[in-house]
């Protein structure tokens, strides 16, 4: 099934940076070469390295220094929804204050970001990204803490409807194989394409 074009691909029998047509996902893209028809695996193009923010976390009377996952140059703000890495624990939080250096602000870029005081909450904010053959697009949706989501499965956020190709753990862990499922506490990015 042809899933869409990309440019800017080396393809092995042209000796060159051809444009291509992907023709299957799996762990790695299947695309054919345009120029040549050579058919080979290529690599999706990798995502930015994120930047880990520390973060206060308060349950009620108690509070404790975790870590938050940010984008560079994703803009957070007051009121704005993560998931905290505690240690081993998972954390569901929302941004109360977001200090900037020796300042309080209601947004900053994460790379500028010292300090996120936050308040525990139930529900998290899951990455995805959505790979359409020529372009990865970011879309953050905000799901129950405990929700599982579905390798292989098809859902609907907003106007997008996508297919979970893999899920890639906060521990490390990569779930590819159809079925597997995981909470959205749990997980650090979700990649997918468009159904």
């Amino acid at each position: 099934m042809v899933e869409g074009s990309d440019t800017g691909y080396y393809c092995p029998g042209c000796s060159e940076e051809t444009a291509h047509q992907v023709v299957a996902r799996g762990r790695k893209l299947m695309a054919r070469c345009l120029s040549c028809g050579v058919t080979h695996h290529v690599e999706e193009p990798a995502e930015p390295r994120p930047v880990l923010v520390r973060t206060i976390v308060s349950e009620e009377d108690v509070s404790r220094v975790c870590l938050v996952e940010l984008e560079p140059g994703e803009v957070c703000r007051v009121g704005d929804s993560f998931v905290a890495e505690c240690g081993q624990d998972f954390v569901g939080v929302e941004v109360t204050a977001i200090e900037k250096g020796a300042r309080r602000v209601k947004r900053a870029r994460g790379e500028e970001v010292s300090t996120l005081w936050t308040r525990k909450v139930e529900e998290v904010i899951v990455r995805i990204s959505v790979h359409d053959g020529r372009t990865t697009t970011p879309v953050l949706v905000k799901l129950p803490g405990d929700e599982p989501l579905v390798v292989g499965e098809v859902y609907t956020f907003g106007r997008r409807r996508i297919r979970i190709s893999r899920i890639k753990e906060r521990k490390g862990g990569i779930l590819w194989r159809e079925g597997q499922k995981i909470e959205a506490r749990r997980i650090k990015r979700v990649f997918s394409y468009p159904r």
